[in-house]
């Protein structure tokens, strides 16, 4: 196939006029056609491959932060009947630990993801440049190229300061409620 492909690009190179552009469409269509088959292409040349496990992982989860992650269908049925502000508490500090579990994955699939993320970003702009940005890598991609790029920023704008500023306040939440409830455990142990 490369072969072939090879070809493809000497013909719409050496020919002239017209003929220059129908070969050239030809060749991009060929590309294209082979790019959407990239899952299969062999060990070692597979665009992403070296971010596989992660991508798996982030398959796995939902990245939309409005969309709770664990035990969405008892929370929402929970929150339908909860009555008083005990129940109404709880709920939302399970909705918190479930942001806060999000925020704590991607930081570590970001972190895991930080030697493969300089390659990747080259596909993605290649593939962006050729409008083909299909495919699971890609939102997934970027989610880790701005969790990479937000924990790594020198100089954070007001944006970024926010952002970063929501996160370390929620994880401040999330410690203390794991220091609440290792205590209550421990006396429970008593």
């Amino acid at each position: 196939m490369a072969h072939y492909v090879a070809e493809l690009i000497q013909a719409a190179e050496t020919a002239n006029g017209e003929e220059r552009q129908a070969k050239m469409a030809a060749c991009a269509s060929t590309i294209l056609d082979l790019w959407k088959h990239r899952g299969r292409f062999p060990s070692g040349m597979r665009p992403f491959e070296e971010l596989d496990p992660i991508l798996r992982t982030l398959d796995s989860l939902d990245l939309n932060a409005d969309t709770l992650r664990y035990y969405r269908s008892q929370i929402e049925m929970i929150d339908e009947d909860a009555e008083g502000a005990e129940g109404r508490r709880w709920l939302n500090i399970a909705k918190s630990l479930d942001y806060s579990a999000r925020v704590l994955i991607g930081y570590c699939l970001a972190r895991a993801a930080e030697g493969a993320l300089d390659k990747s970003r080259e596909w993605v702009a290649l593939a962006e440049a050729a409008g083909v940005d299909q495919g699971v890598e890609f939102p997934t991609v970027r989610f880790l190229v701005s969790e990479a790029d937000l924990r790594n920023v020198d100089n954070p704008d007001d944006k970024e300061r926010k952002m970063i500023e929501d996160r370390i306040a929620r994880l401040e939440v999330f410690q203390e409620m794991t220091s609440q409830v290792v205590a209550h455990l421990r006396e429970r142990l008593k």
